[in-house]
């Protein structure tokens, strides 16, 4: 579901990797579907390993994108007051570290979210399949 995604740091948004470069990446931004290279000395991330911290452990970004669509949260991100969004988050993850994972995280969190939503990145269906390879995953580590 998130492979390919990327978030670049200084730059709004999220963005789809097209393909390696010489000294760079060349991506696409979901905003608007401009391309153009990103470069090795920016900051970037992909959304696939990214984790937000618990109280034990770390829960994978794509998880926390299929709590908040199976609780079907609606936050927009640049309305809501830090109150509000803290509370959808614990909604979506009730055992977040609320002293290592930020306002401007959860921020992060929901905005990204609207726009894979918006694009349709995130569906019904990319959650069921993502579930299915995380079961698969879960058993195989399990036989090893």
């Amino acid at each position: 579901m998130l492979k390919g995604i990327l978030a670049i740091s200084g730059k709004p948004g999220l963005f789809k990797l097209i393909t390696n470069a010489k000294n760079s990446i060349i991506v696409e931004s979901l905003l608007d579907g401009k391309r153009m290279p990103a470069y090795t000395s920016s900051k970037i991330s992909s959304l696939e390993d990214i984790s937000i911290f618990t109280l034990d452990g770390d829960v994978k970004l794509a998880d926390v994108f299929a709590a908040i669509f199976e609780k079907d949260l609606k936050v927009e991100p640049k309305k809501a007051s830090s109150n509000e969004l803290k509370n959808a988050f614990k909604e979506a993850l009730p055992d977040y570290d609320e002293e290592r994972v930020y306002v401007s995280d959860i921020k992060k969190v929901f905005s990204w979210y609207n726009i894979l939503k918006e694009k349709e990145i995130i569906t019904p269906e990319s959650i069921e399949e993502m579930k299915k390879t995380d079961e698969e995953a879960d058993e195989k580590s399990e036989k090893a």
